[in-house]
């Protein structure tokens, strides 16, 4: 069974670098507290430790 990892977007995005803030739409999120539950592959992890400050994980 795969795990999945949930993203909650918990920061605001003005301000950020340009490349932050795609991330962030790439992960799914455009709205402060908006939750998504994605796979928990090397790809997703890289992508958010790129935005660790801007968003809040939970494994499960």
């Amino acid at each position: 069974m795969s795990k999945k990892l949930e993203i909650t977007l918990t920061r605001s995005v003005i301000g950020a670098k340009d490349k932050q803030i795609k991330t962030v739409e790439a992960l799914g999120l455009r709205k402060i507290r908006q939750t998504v539950v994605l796979e928990d592959t090397p790809a997703i992890r890289g992508m958010v430790n790129k935005v660790s400050h801007l968003v809040t994980v939970k494994e499960g």
